[in-house]
């Protein structure tokens, strides 16, 4: 944890930073007693724009948008963006590197959270619990056609080892699964440790695991990776696992894995678009389970990624580089303070 002396706090200048909801008392109180904080809606019109350019810093969700543009009509008071999560698709941080603006995330917050969800999904879809509690609302009997997948013995494809892959990788086999990664960035000694094996590509993995779970970032080289070419290589009957980011996965590719029997389930929990569309054809499949990216909304997640992304704004409003700063490169040629 983050802790100013009394000495440092005495001497940081006021600040304002703005956050997309209420924040705990605790993680406000990471920020220390020289920072306002203002919340108002997410909404980015004309009296959000007002508000936020009163702001050396910005704590914000998955959601908002943070490009150049924005960057720029909000003014110079700007210092820092943060994230109370991972992933920063949502922000440039090529912009904000031009504009010596710091970038921050909270990568360690919602692992727990992220990795029991994707195993829940897997539950739910394995286990036919979804689908079963829908026959049974629908008053259409109580056998299904489908046998469901005992976790003991079935195989479990990581496609992403990092925080969150390394986790679902530990409650998987502690429900007797042998579980196989694709992840040229991590180390056969990390693989190991958790008692996972390493494939050399990723179609070794897709057709060799009865569930695929992505636990990839959203960059240019995981967009659509998992597409019609790499569905048709999962095995029949198999199930597919996504709390990664939406982009990952072409959509209406999997749509028609999904009806034509191909893929047995599906447990979206991101999609390509966000908020989905009501009408989305992921939502009328009677073998998909989908959740509105809820994997990290736990009240102890979300008290954890409030209280490390506060902790690592005030790090950087008095001068200390924050531990999690993405944009590393920027930190000597930061945008200072007026005051």
């Amino acid at each position: 944890m983050i802790t100013a002396t009394a000495a440092e706090i005495e001497r940081m200048p006021p600040a304002r930073a703005w956050t997309h909801t209420t924040f705990d008392d605790q993680a406000l109180a990471a920020l220390g007693p020289l920072t306002t904080v203002i919340t108002t809606g997410p909404a980015r019109d004309n009296e959000w724009f007002a508000a936020v350019a009163t702001c050396d810093a910005l704590i914000l969700d998955g959601v908002t948008l943070m490009d150049g543009a924005a960057m720029d009509r909000i003014g110079p008071r700007l210092r820092i963006v943060a994230r109370t999560g991972i992933g920063i698709d949502q922000i440039s941080v090529g912009d904000a590197t031009e504009r010596g603006i710091m970038v921050i995330n909270t990568p360690d917050g919602p692992t727990e959270s992220t990795a029991e969800h994707a195993i829940a999904l897997m539950l739910n879809l394995t286990k036919r619990v979804g689908i079963s509690d829908r026959v049974l609302h629908s008053g259409q009997g109580w056998r299904l056609p489908l046998h469901g997948l005992e976790a003991l013995g079935a195989t479990l494809g990581l496609v992403g080892l990092g925080r969150i892959g390394g986790r679902v990788a530990e409650i998987a086999r502690a429900l007797g699964m042998r579980v196989l990664a694709f992840d040229p960035l991590v180390s056969p000694a990390r693989a190991a440790a958790l008692g996972v094996e390493l494939t050399d590509s990723l179609d070794q993995l897709l057709a060799s695991a009865d569930v695929v779970s992505l636990h990839c970032p959203a960059i240019p080289e995981t967009y659509r990776l998992i597409d019609a070419t790499a569905l048709a290589k999962m095995r029949p009957g198999s199930y597919l696992i996504n709390v990664a980011r939406g982009a990952v996965v072409d959509e209406d590719a999997l749509v028609n894995a999904l009806r034509s029997g191909h893929l047995a389930g599906a447990g979206i929990d991101v999609f390509d678009s966000e908020p989905a569309r009501a009408d989305h054809p992921l939502f009328s499949l009677p073998n998909a389970v989908c959740t509105p990216h809820i994997a990290s909304y736990t009240a102890a997640s979300v008290l954890r990624m409030q209280v490390m992304a506060c902790e690592q704004v005030a790090a950087a409003l008095r001068g200390q580089r924050p531990s999690e700063l993405v944009n590393r490169e920027v930190w000597e040629r930061r945008r200072r303070s007026n005051s």
